[in-house]
Formats: C-alpha cells, sequence, structure tokens
C-alpha cells in the first residue's frame, strides 16, 4: 500500500472548530425549542420557529457543557497527540487518498480561495479512527453500498462528520410503493417496502408501533405510532406541556414561517407546524430505526445536524434566531444541581428573555431522585 503525506491535510484541519452547520438560516429563524423525547441528553431545535427537542438517552455526551477549566493552547504537535491525529505519512488505500486528500482545481489557482487546491470536507475526528474509516470506504466503485448504516451512525456519534464521501449506490427496496399523498401523508404510516430493513431490529413499521408494549429503554419509544401519544402533542397547555398555538400567539398571525426542529423524532412538530403553514426542518438520527426515512415519507423535510457543546449549540441559536426569535425549551431533562447551578445561569449568560419558564420533576425512574424537566419559552432580545 503507497504511502501518502496527511501533513496537508492535517495543517487545514488542526485548528479548526467547525460550527453546528445551521448558517442558512441565518437571520430568518423565529423560534426554537427544545424536547426530551428524542436525544440522549438535554437538546434539540426550531428556526423563525426554533424547536429543541431532547432526551435523556439520544442527544450524545457531548451536548454536555464542559465546565472543567481549560487548558491553554499546545503547540502544533502536542495537539498532534492529544487529538489522535496519525503520523504524516500514515497508509491510505487509494479510495481513502481520493476522499480525504486535497484536489488541485482544474482552473488553477483561485483569487477568491486564495488557493489552487481543495479539501474535501470531512471531520476532524475520523482521523482518529483510520481502522475504521479505512473499513468504511472499502466497497465496489460503482457498485451498491454496503449495508453499514449502524457502523456509519456509530462514527459519526464519535464525531466523525461529516463522513467521506462513497461513490456507491444505496440499495434499493423491493417491491417499492409510492408514499401516500399529501397531505394524507402527515397521519399515515408509510408502507414498509418504502425502505431497507437491515440495519434496525425491527423490520416492519408495525414492529417499531408496537414496540411501546415491550420493557426495555428504547428511544423515542412511542413516537412511529402516529395514532397513539403524538396524535396529541402540543394541543394542551399544562405546566410543563405548551400549546402549540398558544405559543404562535405571542408573535402576530404569519411572522412565524420557518423553523427548525433538532432532535425531532419522528416529525410530529413539523406535521403540526406544516398543517399551520408553517415550513419546519426536522433533524434526527437513525438510531435503531429509520427516524430520518419516516420524516420524509410524511411528506416532511429530514435533516442530520452534528453534535456539539451545549453552550456552543445554544449561542448558534441565538446566532440564527431573528430578533424577536423563540427559542421553545421542551422537557429539558437534568439533574437537579445542574438545573441552577449550571443551564439557568447558562440561558441567562447567552443573552434570552424568558417569556415562561415551568420546572417539574421527573419521576418515571423513581420519585428519589433528584432528576427535574425544564420548558421554557424564551426570545432574543430585539437589540
Amino acid at each position: 500500500m503507497n504511502e501518502a503525506p496527511l501533513e496537508p491535510f492535517l495543517s487545514a484541519y488542526r485548528h479548526l472548530t467547525p460550527p453546528i452547520p445551521i448558517s442558512f438560516f441565518t437571520r430568518k429563524p423565529f423560534l426554537i425549542s427544545c424536547r426530551s423525547s428524542t436525544l440522549q441528553s438535554p437538546n434539540s431545535l426550531t428556526v423563525t420557529l426554533l424547536l429543541l427537542t431532547c432526551t435523556t438517552k439520544s442527544i450524545p455526551p457531548t451536548f454536555l457543557c464542559d465546565t472543567r477549566e481549560r487548558k491553554p493552547s499546545l503547540p502544533v504537535d502536542e495537539e498532534a497527540d492529544v487529538f489522535g491525529i496519525p503520523p504524516p505519512t500514515a497508509s491510505l488505500s487509494d479510495e481513502l487518498k481520493l476522499a480525504i486528500l486535497p484536489h488541485k482545481l482544474p482552473l488553477g489557482y483561485s483569487p477568491r480561495m486564495a488557493s489552487d487546491e481543495i479539501y474535501p470536507p470531512i471531520g476532524a475526528a475520523c482521523l482518529r479512527f483510520q481502522k475504521e474509516l479505512a473499513q468504511y470506504m472499502t466497497y465496489d466503485i460503482g457498485g451498491e453500498c454496503p449495508m453499514d448504516d449502524v457502523f456509519a451512525q456509530t462514527l459519526l456519534l464519535k464525531g466523525c462528520e461529516p463522513l467521506p464521501r462513497r461513490r456507491c449506490h444505496p440499495k434499493s427496496p423491493i417491491g417499492y410503493v409510492e408514499p401516500t399523498p399529501f397531505p394524507d401523508s402527515l397521519w399515515a404510516t408509510p408502507p414498509d417496502t418504502s425502505i431497507i430493513w437491515d440495519p434496525y431490529t425491527c423490520k416492519s413499521y408495525q414492529c417499531l408501533i408496537d414496540r411501546k408494549n415491550f420493557p426495555g429503554t428504547v428511544d423515542c419509544k412511542d413516537c412511529f405510532d402516529l395514532q397513539g401519544r403524538e396524535k396529541r402533542r402540543w394541543l394542551y397547555d399544562r405546566g410543563l406541556d405548551y400549546r402549540l398555538d398558544q405559543v404562535l400567539q405571542t408573535k402576530p398571525a404569519g411572522s412565524i414561517r420557518i423553523g427548525l426542529d433538532i432532535g425531532g423524532g419522528s416529525g410530529t412538530f413539523a406535521a403540526r407546524m406544516r398543517e399551520r403553514n408553517i415550513t419546519i426542518i426536522t433533524s434526527s438520527k437513525n438510531l435503531d430505526g429509520p427516524f430520518n426515512s419516516f420524516i420524509a415519507s410524511r411528506g416532511l423535510i429530514p435533516i442530520h445536524i452534528p453534535d456539539a457543546m451545549l453552550e456552543f449549540a445554544l449561542y448558534d441559536i441565538h446566532r440564527v434566531l431573528r430578533p424577536g426569535g423563540l427559542f421553545w425549551l421542551d422537557h429539558f431533562f437534568c439533574q437537579g444541581p445542574q438545573l441552577n447551578q449550571t443551564y439557568a445561569p447558562m440561558f441567562d449568560r447567552i443573552g434570552f428573555t424568558k417569556l415562561r419558564w415551568n420546572v417539574g420533576k421527573k419521576v418515571d425512574r423513581g420519585v428519589n431522585k433528584n432528576e427535574w424537566y425544564l420548558s421554557a419559552l424564551l426570545q432574543k432580545p430585539m437589540t
């Protein structure tokens, strides 16, 4: 196997900390909300309406606020050791070289880019997992992609995102059936033949619907049952639960038009907003379930947004909201001491104005545990 220098690639990424890629909503969002039903710790979002959805088991640990004392910057050679970056002469397959090493621009030097080459987008953390990366990039060029969705998801959760692009075709479902026409699709279960079930424990949508009846902890356990609890969400206002129409009434009619729901489970928030002529893009992860395919089958728009430290994510939320935009935090889960010592000061520090703020004890894992939910309606100041 040929040796390929990684130094040009590494030097381009070594000092970069990429932001959550939601800049396409800049100055457009109006509301953000967070629920506790689809992420591993507390967190999710929405834009001109921004919804942040959270759970105790779906948000990766990177969403948690790191309050440890930070060390000063290290020299470049020491950083390479800290971040597990491979030596500059690491052995790479030809396909991996093509995916991650720089490419010369076809027309030569570009004054706009101040360079004659371009670096493919790939997460810097990917460099820590050379063996896994080599496995991911092993396939028949022009053929069918390996059924490695779970493996790819694992790499993403480790921070290896974006993954390198591949030159292969996804497997197609046998007996594919066209989706239910809109608007009936908003509350219809898609045909089983609409997706490939190989990566998932369940092999049908009925299995996903039924798993709410079985013991065990599963993220978004009942969110594929569109005729159950999903059908009633955000329709009533009681304590931690905010009624959707009541939140919308905090702004002039028609002023909330677009939004982003981060950690949006099966897309029900977006469905409710679509019924009100508001477009929501839903961020979700395929954690042992075809969440993104399910959202798309409902006639809604799924998207994947990388994980980030919670405070950085909240500043991104503040950045993309327009003045007067709303951040709806829905059932944000935390430990008792964290509520007043970490999270309340964090929201104040970022600069949100509190329109509503409700706290309630979380008792599903036992009344003796000091666990709490927070629901809040926050606003970005006008100035």
